[in-house]
């Protein structure tokens, strides 16, 4: 009888069900979570999405069941906290905490960086024309493109109107190349700048008034808004947060979405984008292709700063330092964190932060904007 129930119970356990496939994203789980823990590589994005991962590809828990069609029982718990991810509701959430988290006064202050942040966007098309040429539809490649802008809400924006069937690669290649940030870009930044312009110290900021930083998102709302209206839901939460941050008379309304708000939703999304990560579906030739194809943009978009910022540091006589290029790529403060950090290693003096804030903010507008051309040619 002991040896029944022990064989049973055994028979019923994951243990019995765990194959190498699963196994191999359990180990790869494993690594991201030691990367965000240790390492700290933005562990407010990349230790949900590793945990999510984890939880997916532990055999026969369910989590990820939807319901069944007779309706006898519930899904999975992440199915149903999933639905935000797959209806778009996350990302606009996520876009209001990133206004009222962000000061738009860097950007203000020096509107050449959106020049910056459009730079920056390059690995979109690239990405896209290689898709293209790969076999993928132009709404596939699209999809597959924007993850170069380095945002992950526009990322899963974009791909549930255009590819929803490409959701799970695209979302969990956006997240994980956000969160590897400090990982990717040092070495194609000093690859593509020299110490001296590495080293270029930057002159201080003008102070932006309050009446320019509470005009600023009225009016981008207003004229990205007219000019593609399907991005609306980002541009406008994007743009109200800031507005609840820069109007000084809402200042409960502000705090809540830059702390309870974005900290829930980045949660729910994390750990749900971890978990459409299944080894059953995630270990395709497919699949596989999506996530170097987004790689490939991330670094184009890199580069594509990078450049842009070199030029400015010609054209300007040495007064712009290239590296702030590379924070164009939209994730916000991480990419402008990387600027400041190379730029330290480089010179100690060198304090490139707010300097490039202004592109890293540019970037998220500009991916946005990205997003909806891209959605009016191929919606």
């Amino acid at each position: 009888m002991l040896i029944d129930t022990l064989g049973k119970l055994w028979g019923d356990s994951g243990f019995a069900a765990l194959d190498l496939q699963h196994l191999l994203m359990i180990v790869v789980a494993c690594v991201l979570i030691y990367l965000a823990i240790v390492k700290k590589f933005e562990p407010l994005l990349l230790l949900p999405i590793a945990f999510g991962m984890l939880l997916a590809n532990l055999p026969i828990t369910g989590i990820m069941d939807a319901p069944p069609a007779d309706h006898s029982g519930p899904g999975g718990l992440l199915y149903y906290l999933y639905q935000g991810v797959k209806l778009g509701i996350y990302p606009s959430l996520i876009f209001l905490g990133i206004g009222a988290m962000t000061d738009f006064g860097p950007l203000i202050a020096r509107p050449s960086s959106l020049l910056l942040g459009a730079a920056a966007q390059f690995g979109i098309y690239v990405a896209f024309t290689v898709a293209r040429i790969l076999g993928f539809t132009v709404q596939e490649a699209a999809s597959i493109g924007i993850i170069g802008g380095a945002d992950g809400p526009t990322a899963i924006f974009l791909t549930t109107r255009l590819a929803p069937e490409l959701l799970p690669a695209i979302a969990i290649a956006a997240y994980s190349y956000m969160a590897l940030i400090p990982l990717i870009q040092p070495p194609i930044m000093r690859a593509l700048t020299t110490e001296k312009e590495r080293k270029t110290e930057m002159s201080q900021l003008r102070p932006v008034s309050k009446t320019e930083k509470v005009v600023f998102p009225i009016i981008v709302t207003i004229v990205a808004v007219l000019l593609l209206p399907s991005v609306a839901p980002l541009i406008g939460m994007l743009m109200l947060g800031n507005l609840f941050r820069e109007s000084g008379v809402v200042d409960r309304i502000s705090l809540t979405a830059q702390n309870e708000l974005i900290n829930i939703v980045t949660i729910f999304l994390g750990v749900t984008v971890g978990a459409t990560a299944n080894a059953d579906r995630f270990l395709q030739w497919e699949t596989l292709k999506i996530i170097a194809l987004g790689l490939f943009a991330f670094v184009f978009s890199t580069i594509g700063g990078l450049l842009f910022g070199k030029l400015m540091y010609v054209v300007t006589g040495g007064k712009v330092n290239p590296l702030i290029g590379s924070a164009g790529v939209s994730a916000v403060p991480m990419a402008a964190r990387v600027s400041q950090t190379e730029g330290q290693r480089a010179n100690p003096r060198n304090y490139l932060l707010m300097h490039a804030m202004g592109p890293n903010v540019a970037g998220v507008i500009g991916s946005a904007v990205a997003a909806g051309f891209l959605l009016a040619m191929f919606g």
